[in-house]
């Protein structure tokens, strides 16, 4: 059985690991229930079968998973779990009343009279904040359905700017926050200890497909991870994050899963979480070793000195990104995930904003593109780190866009 933690002040006994419903669903679209195959809800029931007994009590989907809702909706009674605790994700609207049905579409799909945890999903920019918190906005939505027992507690998830993560947790209207965070991505740390300050539960998203593609390692990140897989690497090294207070500071981990077999590694590495002082540290250093090994000093120390963001760069070519996913190439050879996120940018609207570096010579030309870096110490440079993405990294374009 996954072991549990407090779920900061929702006091919810929370597993470590959570059921991810992005993955299992048939399709993106939502579709009606007749084009819903048997073959997707009996591979769904084996993984429900499978993930309840050992443990898996939490179960977290979105209004926009396209069939994950429904799909869930029809098997929970059929796969019971007296201790699940059920967590739906809603985006904000400027209409409450369009939020409020969305809401109770989300319901309607569950076919639940009661969700344990709302979240609004993707508090990506000012003005979803702005559209939760204002007066009559989408929290007193929320606010209203749990005075009427039909909500247990309200949280956030983000892909937000840390400021705007931080503004969020500040505000104290969430108990909860869902908010990437894992080993090649950790400039969510602040959020996090803030997030534990305000005693809020903390869950990762997607620590495994947005961690790196860790399902498919690069053959250099599973030799720097040996005897560890880089699955459980990441899991020990999200789960062994201290707090100042000297507890753990992640609460859970979404597992997201397309079929049974997605949930092993994952239930397995639980069982190693005592060991997790001995076995984190040696992997940590032989990354940390290949990074430098891989890219010089001079630019781990500065690469993202002086760097406008994304919609001050012309052609709004997310510059940071395109660099860390560099940062990344070089240490790591991860190269099916950068791909993916190089593919996604220009096509993911506030999930992942800014462009890619296909622009450039084209619409952009290096000198509007070097006037926009006249602050980076690496001015001379970072065309042509941009001229080599694309040509390693172009050519795909993705549409997943609230994968998460």
């Amino acid at each position: 059985m996954l072991p549990t933690r407090r779920f900061g002040r929702t006091e919810l006994a929370m597993p470590v690991l959570s059921l991810g419903c992005m993955r299992f669903q048939q399709s993106w679209t939502d579709l009606p229930p007749d084009q819903i195959t048997a073959a997707s809800q009996a591979n769904l029931r084996t993984i429900l079968e499978k993930a309840v007994p050992a443990g898996f009590h939490h179960i977290e989907t979105a209004r926009h998973y396209g069939t994950s809702e429904r799909q869930l909706g029809w098997l929970l009674d059929q796969v019971p779990d007296p201790l699940r605790i059920l967590q739906t994700k809603v985006p904000p609207y400027p209409e409450p009343e369009a939020f409020e049905a969305e809401l109770r579409t989300s319901f309607e799909r569950l076919g639940v009279e009661r969700v344990d945890l709302v979240t609004l999903h993707g508090l990506n920019q000012p003005e979803h904040l702005e559209q939760s918190l204002r007066p009559g906005g989408c929290r007193e939505v929320l606010r209203r359905w749990q005075a009427e027992g039909r909500i247990g507690h309200v949280g956030f998830s983000t892909h937000a700017p840390l400021p705007l993560i931080c503004e969020a947790i500040a505000s104290d209207a969430f108990d909860y926050i869902n908010l990437h965070w894992y080993f090649i991505r950790q400039d969510n740390r602040p959020a996090i200890a803030l997030a534990q300050a305000h005693d809020m539960g903390v869950f990762v998203i997607s620590p495994t497909d947005k961690g790196g593609h860790l399902h498919t390692p690069s053959a250099r990140l599973s030799a720097l991870c040996a005897p560890l897989h880089p699955i459980t690497f990441n899991d020990l090294f999200c789960l062994y994050e201290l707090g100042s207070s000297g507890v753990p500071a992640v609460h859970t981990l979404s597992v997201g899963a397309a079929r049974p077999e997605d949930l092993n590694l994952h239930i397995e590495t639980v069982a190693q979480l005592d060991q997790a002082s001995a076995l984190v540290p040696p992997v940590l250093g032989r990354l940390e070793q290949a990074r430098r090994d891989a890219l010089d000093p001079a630019w781990l120390a500065s690469w993202e000195q002086g760097l406008p963001e994304w919609s001050e760069v012309p052609g709004q070519i997310n510059v940071q990104v395109l660099l860390w996913l560099h940062n990344l190439l070089e240490a790591w050879d991860l190269e099916g995930f950068a791909r993916a996120r190089y593919g996604l940018l220009g096509q993911g609207s506030h999930w992942f904003p800014g462009r890619n570096a296909d622009l450039l010579d084209d619409a952009v030309s290096e000198a509007e593109l070097r006037a926009a870096l006249a602050r980076s110490p690496w001015v001379d440079q970072i065309p042509a780190i941009l001229r080599g993405l694309r040509s390693r990294l172009g050519g795909q374009t993705v549409t997943r866009l609230m994968g998460s």
